[in-house]
C-alpha cells in the first residue's frame, strides 16, 4: 500500500471523528435547552427501573430500547424543526406555526406508541402480582 492511500485513510478517519463530535455537540445542546427531553429521560430512567425490577424478558428490553430511542429522537428531530423554524421565520407566520404543530403532533405519536408498547410490557406482569 502507498502512503497517499494511508493519509486518505487518515483524513476519512478524522472527518468521520469530526461528524460525531458535531453529532454529541447536538445531543448535549438537546438535553441542556429542551425541558421536555429532560422529561422524557427521566421517564426513561424510570421505567427502565421498573424493568430492571420487574426483570423483563431480553424482547421487552428490546422493545423498550426502541420506544425510548423512539421518542427522543422525534423530540431531537422536533427541536431541530422548531430552531430551524424560527431561524427562517422570526414573527408569527400561520404556516410556520403548521409546521411546528405538525412536529410536535410526530412527537404525540411517538410517545403514545411508547405508552402503548409499555402497558403490552407491563401491564400482564402487574396483574401476575395483583
Amino acid at each position: 500500500m502507498n502512503t497517499s492511500f494511508f493519509r486518505m485513510l487518515k483524513i476519512w478517519i478524522e472527518r468521520r471523528l469530526k461528524s460525531f463530535g458535531y453529532a454529541f455537540q447536538g445531543i448535549y445542546l438537546f438535553f441542556q435547552t429542551q425541558t421536555n427531553a429532560k422529561i422524557q429521560l427521566l421517564v426513561a430512567l424510570f421505567v427502565s427501573i421498573l424493568a430492571f425490577l420487574m426483570q423483563i424478558l431480553w424482547y421487552e428490553w428490546a422493545l423498550l430500547i426502541f420506544s425510548i430511542g423512539l421518542v427522543l429522537s422525534a423530540e431531537a428531530m422536533n427541536t431541530a424543526i422548531e430552531f430551524l423554524t424560527d431561524l427562517v421565520s422570526p414573527t408569527y407566520n400561520k404556516k410556520a406555526g403548521d409546521v411546528k404543530d405538525v412536529a410536535a403532533g410526530a412527537v404525540l405519536l411517538a410517545t403514545l406508541t411508547a405508552i402503548g408498547i409499555a402497558m403490552l410490557i407491563f401491564i400482564p406482569k402487574f396483574m401476575r402480582i395483583w
